[in-house]
């Protein structure tokens, strides 16, 4: 009767832990990224584990890789005992409700740089033992692959494998600079057809809505830009340098409508606002410091300068 290697357990679970980072994110590449070492590494773990078992568990090849039968068997197993293994530890040292640990967050760049910068500053000094890898891109991750814990969206969230948390909303506005109105009154609406404009890719390219105040009909535009653009910055340096009309995210314009650089063209209405969720899988048990963090979000945000406080469910 064969009997196993004498690795030790701990270094078994880590074995194990590595196995199901493979598996889950789809190449050693990925997993070596989200566990913080290389991918030889990763790859020696992997013989390792294959040598204790004495199984091929994964069937590799120059495009793809894809588990064995007895691969499929070992992820099975792995998976409940790594995520056991994990609790047992937060368990016995009293740790399960205190935030630990390594924490991957994508966010739209813009909005990540500006409107979110001190709620997460805030989230760090409240949670110490918390480490956070601060993404600032402007799409959409393949979360497993990745391992990516959650991501910030502005916008609407139509992805049914994903959770999807309601923070926050982002008030919209029509503006421009003084020099390309000239003695127009703002707030005609014959001026929206008359001018040149930037259009924000992301949300608008060549028809905007704008609603009113008191909430009767909304006001149909169609506009011919001169930049076409899906950076927010642009938008702004753009309609600074009298380019063109844009709608923007109100926040981003405050000090330049403050110092008279930019005007409001229909000021009695704006633009549909724009929904802020956290997004996340789902996935079998969510970690603390995940969960610190959707909490801090939900707390901060709509109270942060510049947002709005999502209106009740109708």
């Amino acid at each position: 009767m064969t009997s196993l290697s004498p690795v030790p357990s701990a270094d078994r679970i880590d074995l194990l832990r590595t196995f199901v980072r493979i598996v889950e994110s789809g190449s050693l590449s990925a997993a070596a990224a989200q566990l913080g070492t290389s991918q030889p590494t990763v790859s020696r773990r992997l013989q390792a584990l294959e040598r204790l078992f004495g199984l091929q568990l994964l069937k590799r090849s120059t495009h793809r890789m894809t588990l064995t039968e007895d691969g499929e068997r070992c992820f099975a197993h792995a998976e409940a005992l790594v995520a056991d293994w994990d609790a047992i530890q937060a368990d016995l040292r009293g740790e399960v409700n205190v935030p630990r640990g390594r924490l991957r967050v994508l966010v739209p760049h813009a909005f990540g740089q500006a409107q979110l910068l001190a709620p997460m500053l805030q989230f760090l000094t409240r949670h110490p033992q918390v480490n956070l890898e601060w993404i600032l891109e402007d799409r959409h991750p393949d979360f497993i692959a990745e391992g990516i814990d959650c991501a910030i969206r502005v916008g609407t969230v139509d992805a049914p494998h994903l959770v999807a948390v309601p923070l926050a909303e982002v008030p919209r506005i029509v503006i421009a600079s003084p020099q390309l109105i000239g003695e127009a009154d703002p707030r005609d609406p014959a001026l929206l057809t008359a001018v040149p404009w930037i259009a924000l890719t992301t949300y608008y390219r060549d028809r905007i809505t704008l609603l009113p105040d008191d909430g009767g009909p909304s006001l149909q535009i169609a506009i011919q830009p001169r930049l076409f653009t899906d950076n927010l910055f642009v938008v702004r340096e753009a309609a600074l340098a009298g380019l063109g009309a844009a709608v923007v995210s109100a926040w981003l314009v405050e000090e330049a409508l403050r110092a008279g650089r930019l005007i409001r063209l229909m000021p009695e209405r704006e633009a549909p606002p724009l929904p802020v969720h956290l997004v996340y899988p789902t996935t079998r048990q969510m970690p603390s410091r995940l969960r610190a963090f959707i909490d801090a979000m939900k707390a901060s945000l709509p109270h942060t300068h510049g947002m709005r406080r999502l209106p009740p469910p109708r």
